[in-house]
């Protein structure tokens, strides 16, 4: 199982990025995928998910400007980042459970700053 995230890079405050997720290694079309993130000194913070079913939930920190969707025939998924502020700036990554094991990505740092 693999996961490569890539999309990060420098915004300003109110701008958008999108990240991406391509899976290998697994059927990914049954696999719910999670995304995080994480700033060094402090906990993971779970972002939100989306089920093989494209069923999708968020935490109340990002809900109403981040959007998850999944391409299967990409074995892709993405976050839609809008509207970011500079507590978004963190290490993202994504994270699938295959089996009865959890597989994270190599993380792509987003960094919101004017």
């Amino acid at each position: 199982v693999q996961l490569q995230a890539s999309g990060g890079g420098l915004v300003q405050p109110g701008g958008s990025l999108r990240l991406s997720c391509v899976a290998s290694g697994f059927i990914f079309s049954t696999n719910a995928v999670d995304w995080y993130r994480h700033v060094p000194g402090k906990q993971r913070e779970w972002v939100g998910f989306i089920t093989s079913l494209s069923r999708t939930a968020y935490s109340d920190s990002v809900k109403g400007r981040f959007t998850i969707s999944r391409d299967n025939a990409k074995n892709a998924a993405y976050l839609q980042m809008n509207n970011l502020k500079p507590e978004d700036t963190a290490v993202y990554y994504c994270t699938v459970v295959v089996g009865s094991s959890a597989y994270w990505g190599q993380g792509t740092l987003v960094t919101v700053s004017s």
